[in-house]
């Protein structure tokens, strides 16, 4: 480690080590810093630079494999003070976020559940930034951003036509653990007013205080708006749930029959607490709490013709790639062998470790395995307000399938 004039650590990097920083990827591995990083504490803001001393970029520091996560990009990182990323920098970001979503069409009287801020995808790595009308979700990935939330929550209130009351930081889960930093899970500004948000003119529920991730899975909304055009007529199940986003959907598509089903009571409380602010007193759905894989094996031949197959990640990080593919092609065969002719089937992978071909692998696997006629229609990936940096090829973690089984 090094300095220059600036109260701002340097990192040099080892000869030849820049190369994938001159092509804009924002990740600085450990193994390409040149000296041991002594004295330096996590989450400080740093400048890296090549072996030469040509400027590459500034981010947070972080303990482990990734060392720095780059906010900045070249001889932008110069204009970064000692005091290090301030107010007016997350404004800036936020703003050029926000600009991005307005430019989307997201922020509608009929919408109003959004992300902001989805990490690379937005050059705020480490950060995510989840909208339920006038409350912003914030979790942190990175110890810099932990220590930067104050800030940010400031900046996202002063955000011109955000209109933003209250920031909720939900970061107990995503920070990482050997940094010791006992992370809370509070209201950083404003209190709880409510947790009814607009998705597309359906009204959900998010728990934010207690459910997954941020409390709704809001990178779903152009498929489940896709499922809604497959719907009518048809009798749809909607494995694993959650807060059944794809069932309400399915409901004002027009299904004749919607079974929800998932492992969890409290999801299934939450899917009827949707379902009954949408459809009170609708009959055509039910909701069973079952294992997936229980269910399958038991449900009659035929007895859907639109099924959703949406598993939480099966592959957390690479070491679990070879059993979650195992399990995608388990969980696809039992769907596609139980389908009625004619079945449309929406099948997903979460699991960033899993690439896009060999979900697609899995899917052909369970399709043979079953030996029904199969049929790709669409393939799927997360919406556009969870972009993905080009230069980050690492941020597209949602894919999908939609196939007609005969």
């Amino acid at each position: 480690m090094t300095s220059n004039n600036s109260t701002i650590p340097v990192l040099t990097l080892r000869r030849g080590k820049e190369e994938s920083l001159e092509r804009f990827h924002p990740w600085v591995f450990s193994g390409a810093i040149a000296t041991p990083v002594t004295g330096l504490e996590e989450g400080a803001t740093v400048r890296v630079t090549a072996s030469d001393g040509t400027l590459l970029g500034a981010g947070h520091y972080q303990i482990g494999s990734i060392a720095v996560r780059l906010l900045v990009m070249g001889d932008e990182a110069a204009t970064i003070g000692d005091e290090g990323f301030d107010e007016a920098f997350y404004i800036r970001r936020l703003a050029e976020a926000f600009r991005l979503r307005n430019t989307l069409g997201l922020i509608r009287p009929d919408n109003n559940a959004y992300r902001l801020v989805h990490g690379e995808g937005d050059f705020l790595p480490g950060l995510i930034v989840d909208i339920y009308g006038d409350t912003a979700v914030v979790q942190a990935h990175s110890v810099g951003m932990h220590y930067a939330r104050n800030i940010i929550a400031d900046a996202l209130t002063s955000l011109p036509g955000l209109a933003i009351s209250n920031v909720y930081y939900k970061s107990e889960t995503t920070l990482p653990f050997k940094a010791q930093l006992d992370p809370v899970n509070d209201y950083i500004l404003g209190s709880y007013s409510g947790n009814e948000a607009l998705e597309n003119g359906l009204r959900f529920h998010i728990d934010w205080l207690r459910g997954q991730k941020t409390g709704f899975f809001v990178d779903q909304r152009d498929n489940r708006s896709l499922l809604e055009h497959f719907a009518r007529g048809r009798k749809v199940l909607n494995m694993f749930c959650y807060t059944g986003g794809f069932s309400v959907y399915a409901m004002r598509g027009g299904a004749e029959r919607v079974v929800s089903v998932d492992s969890s009571a409290k999801a299934i409380a939450l899917t009827e607490a949707n379902i009954g602010l949408n459809f009170p007193g609708d009959s055509r759905h039910e909701a069973a709490t079952a294992d997936a894989f229980r269910y399958l094996a038991d449900m009659p031949d035929g007895a859907f013709d639109l099924i959703v197959l949406d598993p939480p990640a099966f592959a957390k990080h690479r070491g679990a790639i070879r059993n979650a593919l195992r399990g995608y092609q388990r969980l696809n065969a039992a769907a596609i062998a139980k389908a009625a002719p004619g079945t449309i089937l929406f099948t997903f992978s979460c699991s960033q470790a899993i690439t896009r071909e060999q979900f697609r692998l899995a899917v052909f696997s369970a399709s043979a395995q079953t030996g029904r006629r199969v049929r790709i229609l669409h393939q799927l990936t997360q919406p556009a307000d969870h972009p993905i940096n080009i230069y980050h090829p690492e941020g597209e973690y949602l894919k999908g399938l939609v196939v007609y089984i005969e």
